[in-house]
């Protein structure tokens, strides 16, 4: 599926009520409404801190060879997150981005402007790319894969859009055991906030009841929109059968998810000018450390375990 259709960010009850029973639709309408507050609600830049973890998370899964890629395509692009922070990195020479959803695409473009990129972008369907056979050296993607109803169709269209020997380097989705525990840690932790905030002397920290019910029905729709958790073990053998070849995957945070999950939560759950400078570098340190931690206890937890799953693959 390819559209051309402008962004639609308030959806109708009409259309929020189909979107229930079609899970494409949900996605165009989910991430549309996203699209505008995307980076602020992931704390999304460009900026030394993306850059790094856009480049480890690709080398961690790919090496560091061959670059830069001549040309290079982004499934599920979002904000440009990820092809836009590997430009800065110096892995993509020329980037092209696609995205169900026309808003993210949008915004995509609008943020590759503003770091003096000239960025492609089409809404498109990762299950019908609109691209010849072997137009690419890259096909990339990041958190992505979990949205999509057929990940084995969208894998045998990467590799129809890649030139022999072309790579593909799929980052950041969600393992069945991390995920598992990640969803557990943030609801308790919505619990616990909503309901502390309640109370006397924290109700400044309360947010108003308006914005909290839109939260709370944004989460509600990410039950549609996220289809799929992965075994790293299972994900390999379906790019196999995709027709990859030289597949292999590797997985990230474990700790650092446990707190990491719980401290987004807890920043949506209250207002932002309640969280300054200092508690944001707290985070951030924080994960930066339990990541390290979890690098070193790899060679002896279960892949399975961590939250996140990258793979790798090339085309024959």
């Amino acid at each position: 599926m390819t559209t051309d259709a402008a962004p639609n960010p308030h959806a109708s009850a009409d259309q929020v009520e189909a979107a229930w029973h079609d899970t494409k639709l949900a996605q165009v309408l989910y991430h549309d409404w996203e699209a505008q507050t995307y980076d602020e609600k992931w704390s999304i830049s460009f900026d030394e801190r993306c850059i790094s973890y856009a480049r480890d998370r690709f080398v961690a899964v790919a090496g560091e060879s061959g670059w830069p890629y001549g040309r290079s395509l982004e499934i599920g692009a979002g904000t440009g997150f990820f092809t836009l922070n590997l430009m800065l990195a110096g892995v993509i020479d020329k980037g092209t981005v696609t995205d169900i959803s026309p808003g993210m695409v949008e915004v995509a473009k609008r943020n590759a402007d503003g770091l003096g990129f000239a960025l492609d972008g089409q809404a498109a369907d990762a299950e019908e790319l609109p691209f010849p056979d072997e137009s690419f050296d890259l096909v990339i993607g990041h958190a992505v894969i979990h949205h999509i109803p057929d990940v084995e169709k969208a894998f045998r269209e990467m590799l129809r859009v890649l030139r022999p020997g072309g790579r593909i380097v799929i980052c950041g989705e969600p393992t069945a055991r991390g995920d598992f525990v990640a969803r557990r840690l943030s609801r308790l932790t919505w619990w616990a906030t909503t309901n502390a905030t309640k109370l006397g002397p924290l109700r400044e920290w309360s947010r108003p009841a308006e914005e909290l019910d839109e939260s709370s029905r944004a989460a509600a729709l990410e039950a549609v929109v996220d289809l799929h958790t992965f075994e790293p073990s299972a994900l390999e053998r379906l790019v196999l059968r995709a027709g990859g070849v030289n597949v292999r995957t590797a997985t990230e945070e474990l700790t650092a998810s446990w707190f990491g999950w719980p401290v987004r939560t807890f920043e949506a759950a209250v207002p932002e000018e309640k969280l300054g400078l200092r508690w944001r570098m707290f985070a951030y340190k924080s994960w930066l450390r339990l990541s390290a931690l979890d690098k070193a206890l790899s060679p002896v937890v279960p892949k399975g375990l961590y939250y996140n799953v990258s793979v790798a693959a090339t085309k024959p």
